[in-house]
C-alpha cells in the first residue's frame, strides 16, 4: 500500500533536521524498508531499491569525501535522478556540497539526524511501520485494564462510556472512547488509539464532553494501546451465552481473531468489576490456568474416579 507522508510531520516526530526540501510538502512510501547506498555510491546500479528511504551513514559519508570530485558528482547525479523519496543522514554528518547540489537538481529532500546510523535506521523503520500499518475505524471504546488492552463495544446507549469512566475511577486507563483507530502493526498485533481531536475526551450523557486527563490526571490516559480482548456489552437478556467459560468466541478485526465476551447489561450489574474480573482471568488463561476445565475436570474425577488399582 503506498501512502503520502508529510515531510514536516515526519521530521517533527523523528526528530529531524530538514537540510533540504525543496517544494516537496508529501513524499509517496509502500515500504518501510530503508535502503544504505554504499553499492550506488561505488557505481552498482543493476539492483537499486531507489523506491525506499536513503540512508547515509559513517561508510557512506567516509567513501563519498574519498572519490574524485567528478566521480562523485557523476556518481551522486546518476543516485539522484532514480527519483528517490528521501534521503536520511545519521550522525550529524555533513554532506558533500555535491550532494545538496544533486538534491536540489532533482527536488529530493534530505533530513539529517544526531543518532547513529543503527539508532536512526531502528527508528525510522517502526515509525514507517506504523504509518503504513493497514487501518481501519471502529465504533467503540478502548481500556487498558490491568496491563491488558480491552476494546468495549456495543450498540449506542449501551453504557460503554459510563462503563469506562468507572473503571477510570477505578484507577485504570483511557485509550479511546466513542471512536478507535485501528492499526494492524504485526502478523497478529493490533493497535489501537483515538483519533487526535477527540483525544483523552468522552462523552457522558446528560453531562456531555468531559476532558478525562483533565479531570484525573495523566496517570488515568495512554495514547495507544494493544488490543488484545473484546468485551460486548449487549442490553437485556442475551441468550446462548456462555455460563461456564468454555466456549470460544473470536471478532475478526484486519484479519486478526480477538477473544470476545459478550456481557449481559441489566440494572444493577457492576460492569467494571465484571470487566476486571474478566481481564484477570484473562491474564489466567494466558498463563495456561483455565478454572471451567479444572471444575470439568474435577466432576469427572467425582462421576469416574480413577482406577487405584488393588
Amino acid at each position: 500500500m503506498k501512502i503520502k507522508l508529510n515531510i514536516n510531520e515526519m521530521a517533527k516526530d523523528l526528530k529531524l533536521s530538514v537540510l533540504y526540501q525543496g517544494d516537496v510538502e508529501y513524499v509517496e512510501i509502500n515500504t518501510s524498508d530503508l535502503n544504505r547506498p554504499g553499492l550506488q555510491m561505488a557505481g552498482f546500479f543493476e539492483y537499486f531499491a531507489d523506491n525506499r528511504f536513503q540512508l547515509f551513514g559513517m561508510v557512506e559519508m567516509t567513501y563519498l569525501q574519498n572519490l574524485d570530485p567528478d566521480l562523485k558528482a557523476q556518481r551522486l547525479d546518476q543516485y539522484f535522478r532514480s527519483g528517490l523519496p528521501c534521503v536520511l543522514i545519521g550522525r550529524n554528518l555533513t554532506p558533500p556540497e555535491a550532494m545538496l547540489n544533486a538534491a536540489k537538481k532533482y527536488n529530493t529532500p534530505i533530513l539529517m539526524s544526531g543518532l547513529t546510523t543503527t539508532k536512526l535506521s531502528h527508528k525510522a523503520t517502526v515509525y514507517l511501520d506504523k504509518v503504513l500499518a493497514p487501518s481501519i475505524s471502529r465504533h467503540a471504546g478502548l481500556m487498558d485494564v490491568y496491563g491488558v488492552g480491552i476494546m468495549l463495544t456495543g450498540d449506542s446507549g449501551v453504557g460503554k462510556s459510563e462503563t469506562a469512566l468507572e473503571l477510570v475511577k477505578r484507577g485504570h486507563r483511557l485509550v479511546a472512547d466513542d471512536v478507535v483507530e485501528i492499526h494492524k502493526l504485526a502478523e497478529n498485533q493490533l493497535m489501537g488509539r483515538s483519533p487526535e481531536v477527540i483525544r483523552h475526551m468522552m462523552e457522558i450523557r446528560g453531562l456531555g464532553i468531559i476532558d478525562v486527563c483533565t479531570l484525573y490526571g495523566l496517570g488515568a490516559v495512554m495514547l495507544e494501546n494493544q488490543i488484545e480482548l473484546a468485551i460486548n456489552l449487549e442490553l437485556g437478556d442475551v441468550q446462548n451465552v456462555d455460563r461456564l467459560g468454555t466456549a470460544n468466541e473470536y471478532l475478526t478485526l484486519l484479519g486478526v481473531k480477538v477473544p470476545t465476551i459478550t456481557i449481559p447489561v441489566r440494572p444493577g450489574r457492576n460492569l467494571a468489576i465484571i470487566i476486571e474480573v474478566a481481564s484477570m482471568n484473562f491474564r489466567l488463561k494466558s498463563m495456561g490456568v483455565v478454572t471451567a476445565e479444572q471444575l470439568d475436570s474435577k466432576l469427572l474425577n467425582i462421576i469416574s474416579p480413577p482406577d487405584k488399582g488393588e
